[in-house]
């Protein structure tokens, strides 16, 4: 597994109950600030191996980036359970839920 992939995973596992971080966020933190696709990659394909918290990453508009009706409802439900609050169907605030970590 690559560096990149490594400080991806290190990071999402970071991310505290009720709050949230972008992929661009992730991306630009573990390095590789245009790579917002690649931690996309790598939740699709090692959040269940690392028991990661996907549904605490948001696209940078602060709505869920998921396109399956199913997926996306149980994302929301997931950050719903962890008193996010939606300002739309499928969107929050980042002001109020974005997580900033200190360092990585």
């Amino acid at each position: 597994m690559q560096a990149f992939t490594y400080r991806v995973i290190a990071i999402i596992q970071q991310i505290p109950e009720g709050r949230v971080m972008t992929y661009g966020q992730i991306a630009r933190l573990a390095g590789s600030p245009r790579a917002a696709r690649q931690v996309v990659r790598i939740l699709h394909s090692c959040s269940q191996n690392y028991q990661l918290p996907w549904h605490r990453v948001i696209n940078a508009k602060g709505e869920i980036a998921l396109k399956e009706e199913e997926q996306v409802f149980l994302q929301k439900t997931l950050l719903e359970s962890e008193g996010l609050h939606f300002t739309t169907a499928n969107a929050i605030d980042l002001t109020d839920y974005q997580y900033h970590p200190k360092s990585t």
